[in-house]
């Protein structure tokens, strides 16, 4: 397990394996020699008393895919939410775009508005649509180019929970101008990773996270990574051709199927806290700050 450091107090203090603030991702210790790092520790915090920041405060890159085929279904069938369409399309017979089948479709995240586990989400003024997505990070540990699928998920130093926060009624008004998104992901304490990096060594197959998310402690979406169209090693190799990928580069999985409010007609509002899980890592929990949404607005709603 990998983590940044956190606080208790006034004074820096270590969580998890490494101890040693001069290790980067290239290169912190993993399995067998990140255990052995942990004995020799001669301070420890009990997890309860620290308070966790992001095990990447400024990620090198965030790409984030559209890997989940349902995801991609169920997300257009309910356009009519925000007044594309009178009623919910069949989500079975949507039509998605060839290309999408053939590639792993990203979009570039800002490196700037990452946060971690237990921290508050402020919501921008512009928006009363609180979304979440439910979602994986692998973060890369090796340089590399040109990247064979093969070879692929050994350039992975290991996965994280992410959740894509997104200003969905913003997402929508921004997107008819054929770009984006932009504000709709686009805003301080936006993307939350956490609550550390289980190393890949740790991961016996990312293709079978069980992945769950709460609020309030209500179950509202349970998913798989075992239903990625593009899986984490095709999604490595694309990002690779005819580009330099570096250390400390997270590639999102895009939302898995039914891990977000958008496909179930249903949103947050202020004080609601946000718990992602994923079996193998952990929970990832953020409280929403939204004083200008105190309830989720009556659904449909006319964007323009």
């Amino acid at each position: 397990m990998f983590t940044s450091a956190a606080t208790t107090g006034a004074r820096p203090a270590s969580a998890g394996v490494l101890s040693d603030p001069g290790w980067g991702v290239a290169s912190a210790p993993s399995g067998p020699r990140a255990r052995a790092v942990a004995a020799k520790t001669k301070v420890a915090h009990d997890l309860a008393a620290v308070t966790l920041l992001a095990p990447l405060p400024v990620p090198r890159r965030i790409r984030d895919f559209l890997c989940f085929e349902l995801h991609v279904r169920q997300s257009r069938a309910n356009r009519y939410l925000f007044g594309m369409g009178t009623e919910r399309l069949d989500p079975a017979k949507v039509e998605i775009a060839k290309v999408w089948y053939d590639r792993p479709v990203y979009y570039k995240g800002n490196t700037y508005s990452v946060v971690g586990h237990d921290a508050e989400v402020h919501w921008p003024s512009y928006s009363r649509i609180i979304d979440y997505e439910l979602e994986i990070g692998v973060v890369l540990g090796r340089r590399g180019k040109n990247v064979p699928r093969g070879e692929a998920l050994s350039y992975a130093f290991g996965y994280t929970i992410f959740n894509d926060f997104s200003a969905r009624d913003e997402q929508y008004i921004e997107m008819q101008g054929m770009l984006g998104p932009a504000k709709g992901k686009d805003f301080d304490t936006g993307n939350s990773f956490g609550p550390w990096i289980t190393t890949a060594d740790e991961i016996a197959d990312p293709q079978d996270f069980a992945m769950v998310a709460r609020v309030n402690g209500e179950e509202w979406s349970r998913g798989s990574s075992r239903t990625m169209r593009h899986t984490f090693a095709d999604i490595i190799a694309y990002s690779s051709v005819e580009e330099t990928l570096y250390p400390g580069e997270v590639l999102g999985s895009g939302t898995v199927g039914g891990g977000c409010g958008n496909e179930l007609g249903r949103f947050m509002k202020h004080g609601d806290v946000i718990e992602l899980e994923v079996s193998g890592i952990g929970v990832l929990r953020n409280t929403i700050v939204a004083p200008h949404v105190p309830t989720p607005p009556a659904m449909p709603i006319k964007i323009l």
